[in-house]
């Protein structure tokens, strides 16, 4: 798991306080992601937040709400490795067993039938050899 979590980022269990909300936000970082298409009801909530928080202005919203789309994008994918390795490997374990147990019976069984058939010929030579010698 990791560990590293960004202080800027709230944990589910902790509360944002107005206070820290009505803080000038810092600039985002240039990003590939775009940033959300305003439809309606982003209106409607952009209008409530920024009656809520007379200070924010419409910039001050986006650039949170950007900032905190590429934090939590950034934990996700960080997270989303580190699963996806440990659960390919895991399975990855599981089939190299699945194949070298069946590649073992396959060379076991190709192993005996090779050997009763050199046998069974070496015999034979040998029991012709002895009656023609007689």
């Amino acid at each position: 798991m990791n560990n590293q979590i960004d202080a800027s980022i709230p944990v589910l269990t902790e509360v944002i306080k107005p206070e820290e909300l009505l803080a000038p936000a810092k600039p985002p970082a240039v990003s590939a992601i775009e940033p959300a298409t305003t439809n309606d009801a982003s209106a409607i909530g952009n209008e409530t937040a920024n009656n809520n928080y007379p200070g924010k202005t419409e910039e001050d919203w986006q650039a949170l709400e950007q900032s905190l789309r590429e934090n939590v994008l950034r934990q996700v994918l960080t997270r989303i490795d580190f699963v996806l390795e440990h659960r390919i490997r895991d399975n990855l374990a599981d089939v190299l067993q699945i194949a070298v147990a069946n590649l073992s019976t396959e060379i076991r069984s190709g192993l005996h039938n090779t050997l009763e058939e050199v046998i069974t010929r070496a015999v034979t030579q040998e029991i012709s050899k002895a009656k023609s010698s007689k």
